[in-house]
């Protein structure tokens, strides 16, 4: 069994934002096994990423890659996949494919950041750095409010 990853806690906060998207990605997930209608499942990821990953991509790419620099290869293929994603977020074609992509894609895009990106950054960076980051970032709130819950049982 794998040790644990012990999170410094001024990434503690990205880590749960972490969580949402995960959630996000079962959502879709339940959905598209639901038969739900792709529309719906749409606005839902469209609200996602204007009120919650967009602002976490921007934060991790201005206060978090920059700790290990633009050339590092974790940090190159962080970018690539953030920028994939928004591609498959903010595109109106072919909705039913990018639904299942963005499903797949996100919570590979989360596993990498956590288990290989995150430890990079806590190898090399100063506690100053690390809180410094944690008092610029706000946590982005979770998603309740959304009204329709498509991904719940008996709603139709």
């Amino acid at each position: 069994m794998p040790k644990p990853i012990i999170r410094h806690i001024a990434l503690q906060t990205l880590s749960r934002e972490h969580h949402h998207g995960l959630l996000l990605s079962w959502k879709i997930r339940e959905g598209l096994k639901r038969n739900i209608g792709t529309c719906r499942i749409k606005k839902y990821t469209d609200w996602f990423w204007k009120y919650h990953l967009q602002q976490h991509f921007e934060f991790e790419e201005t206060h978090i890659f920059p700790i290990l620099g633009g050339k590092h290869k974790v940090v190159k293929r962080a970018r690539r996949e953030h920028g994939r994603l928004k591609r498959l977020f903010t595109s109106q074609d072919r909705v039913e494919i990018n639904l299942s992509l963005i499903e797949e894609e996100l919570v590979a895009h989360i596993r990498f950041e956590e288990r290989i990106l995150f430890n990079e950054v806590q190898k090399i960076a100063d506690k100053e750095r690390l809180v410094l980051s944690e008092r610029i970032h706000q946590e982005i709130p979770d998603t309740e409010g959304w009204k329709d819950e498509f991904w719940e049982k008996n709603i139709s």
